[in-house]
């Protein structure tokens, strides 16, 4: 069974670009190497959201656990933390359609 992991936040005030590079080059490549596949990402210009919201699934839950379970996934998010706030993530059955 497919499963998504979702993930949300807000980008630091000031760290627009610095964020951008980190997440282009770094954050999204190092998951899609560990078998993390993106599906979808939106950015909120407005209203009453995270600025940033994605997604992407993995083929197995067992999957999914190695990724969040690695020093690798840790390390990442201690790096994107540096650049955002309000980060939530939570792991879903894959549906297929848009989900939140």
């Amino acid at each position: 069974m497919s499963v998504k992991l979702l993930m949300s936040w807000d980008i630091r005030p000031g760290q627009e670009q610095t964020y951008f590079e980190f997440a282009m080059q770094t954050f999204a490549p190092a998951l899609m190497k560990m078998g993390w596949q993106p599906t979808e990402a939106w950015y909120t210009l407005y209203g009453e959201a995270p600025q940033i919201m994605t997604a992407g699934v993995t083929d197995t839950v067992d999957e999914m656990r190695v990724i969040l379970e690695s020093d690798e996934w840790d390390d990442l998010r201690d790096q994107l933390l540096e650049y955002v706030t309000n980060f939530k993530y939570k792991v879903i059955p894959a549906s297929g359609r848009f989900q939140m």
